[in-house]
């Protein structure tokens, strides 16, 4: 097991911890692992206001626009984190917006939510999510929320990001929601349209549900996610703005 994501409070518990909601500091428990991927343990979590992650930023107002040319047409994703939050159990969590589309039509459209820990870890709270049909919202496939029907939140940055091999669930609601990362690369460096960066972090995200999932992604220190590797195709990050770093 990774000691970063031991000690950066990747912890585990027992089902009836999980289902407390225990607001008291971290305790180091016996580590829970589900299809050879650890479970965050959010029973024993304290969470703060904001999310400032490095290579995760999530101020009020940033935005970010991504492309990627697909069999489809080209795909166009605009994500901003808005100023609203949502109360999660007691978390007042971040919620960030992520439109896609099609040719300039609306395919997807999701709310997001996030919060950090005192250790710096941020977690992925759950997501309203809506995929479009004929202008209209046709399918909610994938919508989930911290406990809810049994949800529970996973960990989609770590606090210390280290390549140790072990991936982690980012989020985990039974035959609905089980992505997971694993961090296989640290000091990358990604040319975008946005512009070049270095000392990237370099994840390869998969899930449990789907066997044919694999993309890598390219986190960059003070600017987010600047790159997504697909079997197909490559998404990349053509402008950003409302961030410490600028273009």
């Amino acid at each position: 097991m990774s000691k970063t994501l031991y000690t950066a409070i990747v912890i585990f518990a027992s089902t009836a911890q999980v289902a407390a909601c225990n607001r008291a500091g971290p305790t180091i428990t016996s580590p829970k692992i589900i299809d050879g991927v650890l479970l965050p343990d959010v029973a024993t979590t304290t969470f703060v206001k904001g999310v400032d992650h490095p290579y995760f930023p999530l101020p009020v107002g940033a935005t970010w626009v991504y492309q990627a040319t697909t069999d489809k047409g080209l795909e166009r994703t605009s994500i901003e984190v808005l100023a609203e939050t949502r109360d999660i159990r007691g978390v007042g969590a971040t919620v960030v917006r992520d439109t896609v589309t099609l040719d300039g039509e609306t395919i997807e459209d999701t709310w997001d939510w996030y919060a950090q820990d005192t250790y710096g870890n941020v977690w992925y709270l759950g997501e309203d999510t809506c995929e479009y049909e004929n202008g209209k919202c046709g399918s909610k496939q994938g919508a989930w929320e911290w406990g809810v029907n049994g949800a529970l939140p996973g960990i989609v940055m770590p606090a210390e990001p280290a390549v140790d091999r072990q991936p982690y669930y980012q989020e985990y609601h039974v035959g609905e929601a089980e992505d997971a990362g694993e961090v296989v690369g640290l000091g990358e460096t990604v040319t975008v349209p946005a512009g070049v960066f270095d000392g990237c972090l370099k994840t390869h995200e998969t899930s449990t549900l789907d066997r044919q999932l694999s993309e890598h992604k390219f986190y960059c220190r003070g600017v987010g996610l600047a790159r997504v590797e697909q079997p197909d195709t490559s998404e990349e990050l053509i402008k950003f703005g409302g961030l410490a770093k600028t273009p």
